[in-house]
């Protein structure tokens, strides 16, 4: 059956049932209270994890939880939340890796919608590989509240394996008036400064509500790494590198939000829009056994990239009450533009600086434009007797255009070596103006158009018996993929269709202890960058990635149980234990062919390696310690241990960069007398360790502190200084690197590397006023 047939026959069952409606968004807003800008400036008390109602197992997070410390952006936020890991740069946030999992395995929403970039391409405000959504491009100002759904639904997208952030953007429903924030931020890694400024406005606007905002951020992260290479464990040091990678950028974004009562119904609209612009400058010098002296220089290298952003969402949503229920339609398109140009120079010597052995520049500009459509249809009913009827059908069209531009030259070989070593690039560009080498050709594959359609349509009920409240779901998944690779001239089109059942049930046993239990069926979609065939030269370090446009989906089911108590007024406390039974797991590995770089460098691709598993608790604690008298101390406490297993061609390990635990505490103290406030976190993740034919990676992460300060002057204006990376943290990683996989079983090394990056303190100084 063709994607038009599945259309027109899905089209005409939810025609019986639906009319122009919109999300259960606008008719919640309007019940919503209303808070006022002071409110959001001046916090009066310490804020706690929220109890969600409902019978799915969800942790609630509103704004004023992460406040306090500053966050930059969403990923900043989310560093203080249960099982969230990240493999990043420190000092860096981006792809989410909730359980320790591969970011691809987490579903990103905005306002309960998917996002380009959510499990299919490179990111809407990032360019990874692995079809993660780059949560640190959305500035943390925009955030009403993150919401960190545990075991999926049906009336939400399967593409949730290890779960589902929610991040819940302001609306013109949450804000009365509005407040400014601006502020300095100095790095002491290379003392450098930076500033933030932002507006948001929320208000009565021709019979509705309105709400607009607007951020700009400076961006900087440097870093300072040394790679000690050997021949093997135990060795002398053979080969020493010392680099030097600063990330200097500029984020602007704004938001709007506008609900009115119209046609009979409640009708609302909302966008947000990010552009980044982004430098990584990463210099570094090679030395022979590790004597930092430039008699024993071996290479110079000069890389950078130069990286431009757009990111911007439109939705429109409508509901009215008909046909014995609530009716709704959500229209909402999407779309992601990344323009990055990378250049590369190296110069080997026989003897520095007067003998150049080898001079190259090589550079590559990548094109790359993602836009979605999507339509939802939906209707919800009251059955009686507590039980609610929900199902609908839901549409997406998403398509990415892909261009990846390369050109190279050597030096003596192409051109005559220059009298002095440019490394910015223009010996590249010099050459193809004069016509000495090619001009930027697309790589293999490197020309294409990948599209996805679906068609989903769900059925659920939830209801209330006695104690217990439940839900039970249908979602039957259809995806049809079309890949045209214009270097090669071909086609491959594949279709894939699911079932993904689940179930959720919450047991009061008292008024402040329940249990939770879910079991549901997700699914993981080849991200975009795997189907794509589209061959990138170092990719993956110095080793290049091609994907494969014939994957299949990865499925899982997924058991969930927990137990929660409310302490007091505020606080909170619980423990979940998950279990995830995974089919045709999704991983990169090595082919074992020889890269573009020459020995030691290989041909990457991804694969449906098998079946795994992972497993794994996790207990959280959010209150005052009012118990003993201290109401105006609260204190976090979050720890989770996790664990997997899959067989691959060397026996049993966990899933690749599977972080083994996450620990956060803090606390915050509140000085009512004196208007102040004050409070720290620590965070503190566990090992992850990683392996593929010839080359096994072990990364160990520093602890994380931050610290805070706040004083309040009256009702309408607050000023804060926040510390973070306060230890200095550090990215320590070790590579076991080996020719083949029969090598790799001996044990006879290649090349053993240990590979540390640091940086320094940031500090932050914001004032807020509300008006």
């Amino acid at each position: 059956m063709g994607f038009r047939t599945k259309f027109a026959l899905a089209l005409g069952v939810a025609s019986a049932a639906f009319t122009f409606g919109a999300g259960a968004h606008a008719q919640e807003a309007v019940q919503a209270e209303v808070t006022t800008a002071h409110d959001i400036v001046v916090l009066g008390d310490i804020q706690y994890r929220n109890r969600a109602e409902g019978a799915a197992p969800v942790l609630e997070y509103d704004t004023e939880y992460f406040q306090r410390f500053e966050p930059l952006t969403v990923g900043d936020a989310l560093k203080r939340v249960p099982s969230v890991a990240f493999l990043s740069d420190v000092l860096e946030s981006d792809g989410v890796r909730l359980r320790g999992l591969d970011p691809a395995y987490t579903q990103i929403l905005i306002n309960g919608e998917q996002v380009p970039g959510s499990g299919d391409s490179s990111g809407a405000f990032g360019n990874g590989a692995d079809g993660a959504f780059f949560v640190d491009r959305i500035p943390a100002e925009l955030i009403e509240r993150v919401e960190i759904v545990r075991s999926q639904s049906a009336n939400r997208s399967g593409d949730a394996v290890a779960g589902a952030i929610n991040i819940v953007l302001r609306d013109a429903y949450n804000l009365d008036g509005g407040y400014v924030r601006a502020g300095a931020m100095y790095w002491d890694n290379d003392e450098h400064w930076g500033s933030t400024l932002g507006g948001v406005w929320g208000g009565e606007v021709g019979g509705g509500r309105l709400l607009v905002g607007a951020n700009m951020q400076d961006r900087h992260n440097p870093k300072d790494k040394l790679s000690l290479r050997y021949d093997e464990p135990g060795d002398s040091i053979a080969n020493s590198e010392v680099q030097t990678d600063i990330r200097d950028g500029t984020d602007y974004s704004a938001n709007f939000s506008y609900d009115i009562d119209a046609l009979g119904g409640e009708l609302s609209f909302d966008g947000f829009f990010v552009h980044t612009d982004r430098t990584q400058e990463e210099d570094s010098i090679e030395y022979d056994e590790g004597v930092v002296d430039p008699d024993s220089i071996e290479t110079v290298n000069a890389n950078d990239v130069d990286i431009e952003q757009r990111s911007y969402s439109l939705n429109g949503r409508y509901a009215v009450d008909a046909f014995g229920g609530e009716n709704r339609i959500r229209i909402g398109f999407a779309r992601f533009t990344n323009d990055a140009y990378e250049f590369e120079d190296e110069a080997e010597f026989d003897s520095f600086p007067d003998t150049v052995d080898e001079y190259g520049s090589e550079a590559t500009d990548t094109q790359l434009t993602d836009e979605e459509w999507r339509i939802k249809l939906e209707h919800e009913r009251n059955l009686g007797g507590g039980a609610e009827l929900e199902f609908g059908v839901h549409f997406e069209q998403k398509q990415r255009e892909n261009l990846v531009l390369a050109a190279e030259v050597g030096a003596p070989d192409d051109v005559a070596l220059p009298a002095t070593l440019p490394f910015d690039g223009s010996l590249l560009l010099d050459a193809i103006a004069n016509g000495d080498v090619d001009d930027f050709e697309a790589v293999d594959g490197g020309d294409n158009t990948i599209e996805r359609r679906r068609i989903d349509p769900y059925l659920m009920l939830s209801g209330a018996v006695g104690a217990v409240e439940w839900e039970v779901g249908l979602r039957y998944e259809t995806t049809e993929i079309t890949i045209d690779d214009r270097t090669a001239g071909g086609s491959i089109e594949n279709s894939f269709e699911t079932i993904l059942p689940s179930t959720h049930i919450s047991w009061n046993l008292t008024e402040n202890d329940r249990i939770l239990a879910s079991a549901a069926r997700t699914v993981r979609n080849p991200s975009f960058s795997f189907l794509s065939p589209a061959a990138l030269e170092e990719e993956l370090g110095d080793s290049d990635f091609q994907g494969d446009p014939t994957l299949v989906p990865e499925t899982a089911w997924g058991f969930d149980i927990g137990y929660e108590r409310r302490l007091g007024r505020t606080g909170i406390v619980g423990v979940n234990y998950f279990y995830r039974d995974v089919s045709n797991l999704l991983e990169v590995f090595n082919t074992g062919e020889e890269g573009s770089e020459g020995p030691g460098t290989f041909i990457y691709s991804a694969r449906n390696s098998g079946d795994g598993r992972v497993w794994g608790v996790e207990f959280d604690l959010s209150t005052s310690l009012s118990a003993i008298g201290l109401e105006d101390t609260g204190v976090f406490l979050n720890y989770s241990w996790l664990d997997s297993e899959i067989e691959d061609e060397l026996g049993a390990r966990r899933f690749n960069s599977q972080a083994e635990s996450i620990l956060n505490v803090g606390f915050i103290q509140d000085l009512p007398r004196l208007n102040t406030s004050f409070g720290v976190t620590y965070r503190d993740q566990g090992s992850a360790y990683s392996r593929v034919i010839a080359e096994e990676v072990t990364t160990e992460y520093g602890a994380d502190l931050e610290m805070f300060v706040e004083h309040r002057f009256g009702e309408n204006f607050t000023i804060r200084l926040t510390g973070s990376n306060l230890l200095d943290e550090s990215k320590d990683e070790i590579f076991d690197k080996f020719d083949n996989f029969a090598d790799q079983i001996d044990r006879d090394y290649d090349e053993y590397e240990v590979e540390t990056e640091s940086a320094g303190p940031v500090f932050q100084l914001v004032g807020r006023y509300a008006f």
